[in-house]
């Protein structure tokens, strides 16, 4: 199901760092209304679950909640 490749999706060059952004960034992995804040709450929800495919659905859902997006 999971193939392991180490390489970025998208390939970066940050020539010049912007703080303001980075902060940004960071507050919408790691807030409370972040990404990393909502696929913890989906895992961690699917121990309360007695069905297995309601179990499987949300363990689906969290770990691809902090995939990025591809648009093409």
């Amino acid at each position: 199901m999971w193939n392991y490749e180490k390489r970025l999706e998208f390939p970066i060059s940050i020539k010049v760092p912007n703080a303001k952004m980075a902060k940004y960034i960071i507050s919408q992995y790691g807030g409370p209304d972040g990404e990393l804040a909502a696929s913890l709450r989906y895992l961690t929800q699917k121990f309360a679950m007695p069905d297995a495919q309601v179990k499987g659905l949300l363990n689906d859902i969290g770990t691809e909640e902090p995939a990025p997006c591809s648009v093409q």
